[in-house]
Protein backbone atom coordinates (compact mmCIF):
# COMPACT_ATOMS: atom_id res chain seq x y z
CA UNK A 1 0.00 0.00 0.00
CA UNK A 2 1.54 3.28 -1.14
CA UNK A 3 -0.94 5.78 0.35
CA UNK A 4 -2.10 6.00 3.95
CA UNK A 5 -5.94 5.85 3.83
CA UNK A 6 -6.07 7.74 7.11
CA UNK A 7 -4.52 10.71 5.33
CA UNK A 8 -5.42 10.36 1.67
CA UNK A 9 -8.69 10.07 -0.16
CA UNK A 10 -7.58 7.30 -2.54
CA UNK A 11 -9.24 7.18 -5.97
CA UNK A 12 -8.60 4.25 -8.31
CA UNK A 13 -10.10 3.70 -11.75
CA UNK A 14 -10.20 1.12 -14.53
CA UNK A 15 -9.57 2.62 -17.95
CA UNK A 16 -11.90 2.03 -20.89
CA UNK A 17 -12.27 -1.65 -21.70
CA UNK A 18 -10.19 -2.82 -18.74
CA UNK A 19 -10.97 -4.19 -15.28
CA UNK A 20 -14.57 -3.48 -14.34
CA UNK A 21 -15.11 -0.97 -17.14
CA UNK A 22 -17.53 -2.07 -19.84
CA UNK A 23 -17.76 -3.10 -22.58
CA UNK A 24 -14.88 -5.43 -21.80
CA UNK A 25 -11.82 -5.10 -24.06
CA UNK A 26 -13.60 -2.58 -26.26
CA UNK A 27 -11.37 -0.46 -28.52
CA UNK A 28 -14.09 1.92 -29.66
CA UNK A 29 -13.23 5.55 -28.78
CA UNK A 30 -10.34 4.14 -26.75
CA UNK A 31 -7.42 6.57 -27.07
CA UNK A 32 -4.96 8.26 -24.74
CA UNK A 33 -6.83 11.54 -25.11
CA UNK A 34 -10.15 9.88 -24.27
CA UNK A 35 -8.56 8.46 -21.12
CA UNK A 36 -7.16 11.85 -20.14
CA UNK A 37 -10.66 13.29 -20.58
CA UNK A 38 -12.05 10.44 -18.43
CA UNK A 39 -9.57 11.22 -15.65
CA UNK A 40 -10.52 14.88 -15.70
CA UNK A 41 -14.23 14.01 -15.75
CA UNK A 42 -13.65 11.76 -12.73
CA UNK A 43 -11.91 14.59 -10.87
CA UNK A 44 -14.82 16.92 -11.58
CA UNK A 45 -17.43 14.31 -10.72
CA UNK A 46 -15.79 13.62 -7.35
CA UNK A 47 -15.42 17.32 -6.60
CA UNK A 48 -11.63 17.21 -6.29
CA UNK A 49 -9.85 20.51 -6.77
CA UNK A 50 -6.26 19.25 -7.07
CA UNK A 51 -4.78 15.81 -6.54
CA UNK A 52 -1.59 13.79 -6.27
CA UNK A 53 -1.39 11.64 -9.41
CA UNK A 54 0.34 8.27 -9.16
CA UNK A 55 1.24 6.02 -12.08
CA UNK A 56 3.55 3.14 -12.94
CA UNK A 57 4.59 1.83 -16.37
CA UNK A 58 1.61 2.60 -18.68
CA UNK A 59 0.20 4.47 -15.69
CA UNK A 60 3.21 6.79 -15.83
CA UNK A 61 2.35 7.51 -19.47
CA UNK A 62 -1.17 8.49 -18.49
CA UNK A 63 -0.05 10.46 -15.45
CA UNK A 64 2.47 12.50 -17.44
CA UNK A 65 0.04 13.09 -20.29
CA UNK A 66 -2.76 14.12 -17.93
CA UNK A 67 -0.44 16.46 -16.03
CA UNK A 68 0.72 18.07 -19.27
CA UNK A 69 -2.87 18.82 -20.27
CA UNK A 70 -4.18 19.68 -16.79
CA UNK A 71 -1.16 20.94 -14.86
CA UNK A 72 -3.28 23.28 -12.77
CA UNK A 73 -5.12 20.27 -11.30
CA UNK A 74 -2.04 18.28 -10.30
CA UNK A 75 -0.69 18.94 -6.81
CA UNK A 76 2.16 16.44 -7.21
CA UNK A 77 3.25 13.43 -9.25
CA UNK A 78 4.54 10.07 -8.02
CA UNK A 79 5.88 8.03 -10.94
CA UNK A 80 7.30 4.50 -11.15
CA UNK A 81 8.81 2.68 -14.14
CA UNK A 82 8.72 5.40 -16.77
CA UNK A 83 7.17 4.54 -20.13
CA UNK A 84 6.44 7.25 -22.71
CA UNK A 85 5.26 5.15 -25.67
CA UNK A 86 8.00 6.22 -28.05
CA UNK A 87 8.56 3.98 -31.04
CA UNK A 88 11.89 2.82 -29.61
CA UNK A 89 10.21 1.76 -26.36
CA UNK A 90 7.44 -0.10 -28.17
CA UNK A 91 9.98 -1.87 -30.38
CA UNK A 92 12.01 -2.85 -27.34
CA UNK A 93 9.22 -4.64 -25.52
CA UNK A 94 7.03 -5.88 -28.39
CA UNK A 95 8.92 -6.15 -31.66
CA UNK A 96 12.34 -7.10 -30.37
CA UNK A 97 11.23 -9.18 -27.39
CA UNK A 98 13.22 -7.24 -24.79
CA UNK A 99 16.60 -7.30 -26.50
CA UNK A 100 20.02 -6.12 -25.39
CA UNK A 101 21.93 -3.86 -25.72
CA UNK A 102 19.94 -0.64 -25.92
CA UNK A 103 17.48 0.19 -28.70
CA UNK A 104 18.52 -1.32 -32.06
CA UNK A 105 17.34 -0.04 -35.46
CA UNK A 106 14.20 -1.56 -36.92
CA UNK A 107 14.76 -4.88 -38.62
CA UNK A 108 15.94 -4.95 -42.21
CA UNK A 109 16.80 -7.86 -44.44
CA UNK A 110 20.46 -7.46 -43.46
CA UNK A 111 19.82 -7.42 -39.69
CA UNK A 112 17.07 -10.01 -39.40
CA UNK A 113 19.46 -12.96 -38.95
CA UNK A 114 21.20 -11.24 -36.02
CA UNK A 115 18.03 -10.88 -33.98
CA UNK A 116 18.12 -14.25 -32.17
CA UNK A 117 21.50 -13.45 -30.67
CA UNK A 118 20.26 -10.28 -28.97
CA UNK A 119 17.27 -11.55 -26.99
CA UNK A 120 17.24 -11.53 -23.19
CA UNK A 121 14.33 -14.00 -23.17
CA UNK A 122 14.67 -16.19 -26.29
CA UNK A 123 12.48 -18.92 -24.75
CA UNK A 124 9.50 -16.63 -24.03
CA UNK A 125 10.01 -14.83 -27.34
CA UNK A 126 9.94 -18.11 -29.28
CA UNK A 127 6.67 -19.08 -27.61
CA UNK A 128 5.21 -15.63 -28.23
CA UNK A 129 6.10 -15.55 -31.94
CA UNK A 130 5.45 -19.21 -32.76
CA UNK A 131 1.78 -18.69 -33.84
CA UNK A 132 2.89 -16.01 -36.32
CA UNK A 133 4.38 -16.95 -39.73
CA UNK A 134 8.10 -16.09 -39.93
CA UNK A 135 7.58 -13.58 -42.72
CA UNK A 136 5.54 -11.45 -40.28
CA UNK A 137 8.11 -11.45 -37.47
CA UNK A 138 9.54 -8.17 -38.72
CA UNK A 139 6.60 -6.38 -37.05
CA UNK A 140 5.16 -8.83 -34.57
CA UNK A 141 2.87 -6.36 -32.81
CA UNK A 142 1.04 -5.53 -36.04
CA UNK A 143 0.80 -9.21 -36.82
CA UNK A 144 -0.95 -9.80 -33.49
CA UNK A 145 -3.03 -6.67 -33.95
CA UNK A 146 -4.43 -8.12 -37.17
CA UNK A 147 -5.49 -11.21 -35.32
CA UNK A 148 -6.40 -9.55 -32.01
CA UNK A 149 -5.55 -12.83 -30.30
CA UNK A 150 -2.46 -14.41 -28.81
CA UNK A 151 -0.76 -15.26 -25.55
CA UNK A 152 0.13 -12.14 -23.56
CA UNK A 153 2.06 -14.32 -21.11
CA UNK A 154 5.26 -13.35 -22.97
CA UNK A 155 5.24 -9.89 -21.39
CA UNK A 156 4.38 -11.38 -18.02
CA UNK A 157 7.43 -13.63 -18.37
CA UNK A 158 9.80 -10.88 -19.45
CA UNK A 159 8.77 -7.95 -17.27
CA UNK A 160 11.39 -8.95 -14.71
CA UNK A 161 14.84 -10.41 -15.02
CA UNK A 162 13.55 -13.17 -12.74
CA UNK A 163 10.15 -14.44 -13.93
CA UNK A 164 7.22 -14.37 -11.53
CA UNK A 165 4.83 -17.38 -11.56
CA UNK A 166 2.03 -15.25 -10.07
CA UNK A 167 2.07 -12.89 -13.05
CA UNK A 168 2.04 -15.83 -15.43
CA UNK A 169 -1.01 -17.25 -13.64
CA UNK A 170 -2.79 -13.91 -14.04
CA UNK A 171 -2.22 -14.06 -17.79
CA UNK A 172 -4.21 -17.32 -17.91
CA UNK A 173 -7.40 -15.48 -16.93
CA UNK A 174 -9.28 -15.25 -20.22
CA UNK A 175 -11.04 -11.95 -19.49
CA UNK A 176 -7.93 -10.23 -18.16
CA UNK A 177 -5.79 -11.60 -21.00
CA UNK A 178 -8.29 -10.45 -23.63
CA UNK A 179 -8.37 -6.95 -22.15
CA UNK A 180 -4.60 -6.79 -21.82
CA UNK A 181 -3.67 -8.02 -25.27
CA UNK A 182 -6.31 -6.13 -27.25
CA UNK A 183 -5.88 -2.79 -25.50
CA UNK A 184 -2.09 -2.87 -25.32
CA UNK A 185 -1.80 -3.92 -28.95
CA UNK A 186 -4.26 -1.18 -29.94
CA UNK A 187 -2.20 1.51 -28.21
CA UNK A 188 1.13 0.18 -29.49
CA UNK A 189 0.02 0.04 -33.12
CA UNK A 190 -1.30 3.60 -32.86
CA UNK A 191 1.84 4.76 -31.00
CA UNK A 192 -0.21 6.11 -28.13
CA UNK A 193 -2.24 8.41 -30.39
CA UNK A 194 0.34 11.13 -29.80
CA UNK A 195 0.85 13.92 -32.32
CA UNK A 196 4.50 12.96 -32.74
CA UNK A 197 7.01 10.46 -31.45
CA UNK A 198 8.47 11.64 -28.15
CA UNK A 199 5.53 13.93 -27.35
CA UNK A 200 5.75 13.44 -23.57
CA UNK A 201 9.45 14.25 -23.28
CA UNK A 202 9.04 17.16 -25.69
CA UNK A 203 6.44 18.71 -23.36
CA UNK A 204 8.15 18.25 -20.00
CA UNK A 205 8.68 22.01 -19.73
CA UNK A 206 4.95 22.39 -19.06
CA UNK A 207 5.09 20.33 -15.85
CA UNK A 208 8.50 21.12 -14.39
CA UNK A 209 6.90 23.32 -11.72
CA UNK A 210 4.90 20.37 -10.33
CA UNK A 211 6.48 18.62 -7.30
CA UNK A 212 7.37 15.10 -8.39
CA UNK A 213 9.16 11.91 -7.41
CA UNK A 214 10.39 9.49 -10.08
CA UNK A 215 11.37 5.95 -9.06
CA UNK A 216 12.94 3.62 -11.60
CA UNK A 217 14.27 0.07 -11.32
CA UNK A 218 17.54 -0.46 -13.15
CA UNK A 219 16.50 -4.04 -13.95
CA UNK A 220 13.00 -3.16 -15.19
CA UNK A 221 13.04 -4.92 -18.56
CA UNK A 222 9.72 -3.63 -19.93
CA UNK A 223 10.44 -0.01 -18.99
CA UNK A 224 14.21 0.37 -19.46
CA UNK A 225 15.94 2.86 -17.20
CA UNK A 226 17.10 4.94 -20.16
CA UNK A 227 13.64 6.51 -20.52
CA UNK A 228 13.49 7.50 -16.85
CA UNK A 229 17.00 8.90 -17.14
CA UNK A 230 16.03 11.03 -20.14
CA UNK A 231 13.03 12.33 -18.19
CA UNK A 232 15.28 13.08 -15.24
CA UNK A 233 17.69 15.04 -17.43
CA UNK A 234 14.84 17.13 -18.81
CA UNK A 235 13.25 17.55 -15.37
CA UNK A 236 16.05 18.04 -12.84
CA UNK A 237 13.67 19.56 -10.28
CA UNK A 238 11.93 16.20 -9.78
CA UNK A 239 13.32 13.90 -7.09
CA UNK A 240 14.87 10.95 -8.89
CA UNK A 241 15.61 7.43 -7.62
CA UNK A 242 17.37 4.83 -9.76
CA UNK A 243 17.16 1.58 -7.81
CA UNK A 244 19.15 -1.52 -8.63
CA UNK A 245 16.26 -4.00 -8.71
CA UNK A 246 12.99 -4.50 -10.58
CA UNK A 247 9.80 -2.57 -10.06
CA UNK A 248 8.35 -5.15 -7.63
CA UNK A 249 11.24 -5.12 -5.16
CA UNK A 250 11.12 -3.48 -1.75
CA UNK A 251 13.85 -1.08 -2.89
CA UNK A 252 11.32 0.30 -5.38
CA UNK A 253 8.34 0.38 -3.03
CA UNK A 254 10.06 2.21 -0.18
CA UNK A 255 10.76 5.49 -2.05
CA UNK A 256 7.21 5.44 -3.44
CA UNK A 257 5.74 5.18 0.06
CA UNK A 258 8.10 7.90 1.30
CA UNK A 259 7.03 10.11 -1.59
CA UNK A 260 3.37 9.67 -0.69
CA UNK A 261 4.15 10.45 2.96
CA UNK A 262 6.17 13.51 1.95
CA UNK A 263 3.35 14.98 -0.12
CA UNK A 264 0.85 14.24 2.62
CA UNK A 265 2.94 16.40 4.96
CA UNK A 266 3.62 19.15 2.44
CA UNK A 267 0.21 19.42 0.81
CA UNK A 268 -2.39 18.06 3.21
CA UNK A 269 -6.01 17.48 2.35
CA UNK A 270 -5.49 16.20 -1.20
CA UNK A 271 -6.78 13.18 -3.06
CA UNK A 272 -4.57 10.52 -4.59
CA UNK A 273 -5.48 9.27 -8.05
CA UNK A 274 -3.68 6.13 -9.08
CA UNK A 275 -3.23 3.84 -12.07
CA UNK A 276 -0.82 0.97 -11.55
Amino acid sequence: RYFDPAVYRIILFDQRGAGKSTPTASLEDNTTWALVADIEALRTRLDVDRWVVFGGSWGSTLALTYATRHADRVAALVLRGIFTLRKSEIDWVSTWGCCFPAFPPRLTTKTKKKKKNTLIFPDAWETYTSPIPPDEHNDIIRAYHRRLTGDDAEEMATSKLYTDPELLKRAQNDTWADQFERIECHYFVNEGFFEKDGWILDNVEKIRHIPAVIVQGRCDVVCPATTAWELHRKWPEAEFHLERKNWFAKSIRKPLVLAADRFARELGGVAASGYE
